[in-house]
């Protein structure tokens, strides 16, 4: 019912299996969402993005209703390389070679893999309230870890974290997706139940497993990559009110790793497509227009 004229589909990749939803007309993009959400998040932008645009919508790996497998010792099947190998066999799936690339937060994580690994693929890259995922490590104080307090805790050894989650899992997932300045009012009751549905175990536990990747092996394939900027066009899009607007220069960081980079804040908190939708399809759909 949030996807009118969207299709559902489940496809099988080497590694998981990807539920998504699909629809529209015209040049392809593929949306990912971030934490703690689903492909859900999208609800406000997609439908109308699809006017014009093939938009794909996708559940993660350990989120949504994608596979939730148990996490590996050294987390690999977490790895943003693996997440990111699953989209792009998404996209051969659905027949589309070449595609646009927008990714909010863990999403736009796994994007930035995805357009390291399958460059070739990747149209243009648009990334949403995020700064590099080595970039964040590499300036850990005390307002930084006490404002990104659950990178440190979601990576701790399994089963802590989980079970520590599992007991106040409403309060926990409610209290994150309502913490920017409109508090809970940007996400229909509908959309709040569709979150906590997927937020079960097995999904707490990807989720875990995601960050304990990005902690680890995550670090080791950016460190590969140092000094390689990106070919495609960037738009990197960035809250005033989240931490990422008010510790980080987004435009600095991803001109670091890219070439060709533009964007701007955006008036609200950390998830921009629920809080400020008109003015992300706004920017997305100018930045798309500007490189068929």
């Amino acid at each position: 019912m949030l996807f009118k004229k969207f299709s559902g589909r489940r496809i099988r990749t080497s590694g998981a299996t990807i539920n998504l939803v699909a629809g529209g007309a015209g040049p392809p993009v593929l949306m990912l969402h971030g934490y703690p959400e689903t492909h859900a998040m999208w609800h406000k932008v997609a439908p109308k993005l699809a006017r014009d645009y093939t938009v794909v919508c996708a559940d993660l790996r350990g989120y949504g209703d994608s596979s939730k497998p148990k996490g590996l010792p050294d987390h690999s099947n977490y790895s943003k390389r693996a997440m990111a190998r699953d989209m792009a066999e998404v996209m051969s799936a659905l027949g589309h070679r070449r595609f646009h690339l927008v990714g909010h937060d863990r999403g736009g994580r796994v994007a930035h893999r995805l357009a390291r690994d399958h460059g070739d693929r990747v149209r243009t890259l648009a990334v949403l309230d995020i700064s590099p995922t080595a970039k964040v490590f590499s300036q850990v104080d005390k307002g930084l870890a006490t404002a990104f307090y659950h990178w440190f805790f979601l990576i701790q050894r399994a089963p802590m974290p989980e079970r520590m989650i599992a007991g106040y899992r409403r309060e926990y997932l409610l209290g994150r997706i309502g913490r920017g300045p409109n508090g809970l009012r940007d996400f229909p009751p509908a959309v709040q139940r569709e979150y906590l549905r997927c937020f079960d175990a097995r999904g707490i536990h990807g989720s875990c497993e995601d960050y304990r990747a990005a902690a680890s092996i995550d670090l080791v394939h950016d460190a590969r990559n140092r000094g390689n900027k990106l070919a495609m066009p960037v738009l990197a899009l960035w809250a005033k009110h989240s931490p990422v607007g008010t510790m980080f220069d987004c435009l600095a960081d991803w001109r670091a790793v890219a070439r060709d980079v533009r964007g701007r804040a955006l008036d609200c908190g950390h998830f921009l497509p629920e809080e400020r939708p008109a003015e992300v399809l706004r920017e997305l759909r100018r930045f798309l227009a500007a490189h068929p």
